[in-house]
């Protein structure tokens, strides 16, 4: 099969990897990636923004919230959007559904964030939200240039990540189901898995992703960064209420 390069046709590169491109091709795919975070970042800036300053903030927050069993339908769901979104981003044949994967995805991420951030919003300490934005990208920062500056490929972090996962995610349903707090250990811990995430995803920018894959790795990389801000908002206000 012929993948010859062509930077002004990324679909024609898509059987090579970014490990395999030449250094010019490299940097415009990595580049590409890092301007779509960071406009994925910015789109949920926003969205989070139109939310917390709507009137059915509260009440959405609310819904979601309401019911022992409410959050739980709630985390399906956006699980079962995750999975579209992200089949949809890795649309080998479709810009526009690359697009429309990512767009989703952000647009899911907003909505399950909200009740977070309005809780942080109406009781947390002054300035808690940007706090752990700041936070949240200055870990970021530092885990990508760990990635960069070393070239180490973290792949091998894949099945710990896998089952590091599965383990948080039956924890958080039983607390949900039997009404106990996680507490800060258990966020310590997810800090962790996220930087985790983060460390693996990178390397698969560098190393793993074919070119004109850059939708599908900003979409990667997003969910790992939200994932983190997630739970560095926890910390600050866990730590605010002791």
């Amino acid at each position: 099969m012929n993948y010859a390069q062509d930077n002004n046709n990324p679909y024609l590169n898509w059987g090579m990897t970014a490990a395999q491109a030449d250094e010019n091709t490299r940097a415009s795919f990595i580049r590409k990636t890092y301007l779509h975070l960071l406009g994925a970042v910015l789109a949920f800036t926003a969205i989070e923004a139109v939310l917390l300053n709507s009137s059915f903030a509260e009440p959405l927050a609310g819904l979601m919230l309401g019911t022992q069993y409410g959050w739980l339908i709630v985390m399906a769901a956006f699980m079962g959007v995750s999975y579209l979104a992200n089949s949809w981003a890795m649309s080998s044949t479709s810009p526009q559904t690359q697009y429309m994967g990512l767009g989703l995805y952000v647009i899911a991420q907003s909505i399950i964030t909200l009740p977070l951030l309005y809780v942080a919003q109406q009781s947390g300490p002054p300035g808690v939200i940007l706090n752990a934005a700041v936070l949240t990208g200055v870990i970021f920062v530092g885990l990508t240039a760990a990635v960069f500056v070393t070239g180490t490929d973290f792949s091998f972090l894949r099945t710990a990540l896998v089952v590091g996962g599965f383990a948080a995610m039956g924890v958080i349903v039983c607390a949900i189901l039997f009404g106990f707090n996680l507490g800060i250990v258990f966020i310590a811990a997810m800090l962790v898995l996220c930087a985790g995430y983060i460390l693996y995803d990178t390397s698969n920018v560098m190393h793993h992703y074919r070119i004109g894959q850059h939708v599908a790795a900003s979409l990667a990389l997003f969910a790992s960064v939200a994932l983190m801000f997630w739970y560095v908002l926890q910390l600050l206000m866990s730590l605010n209420r002791r």
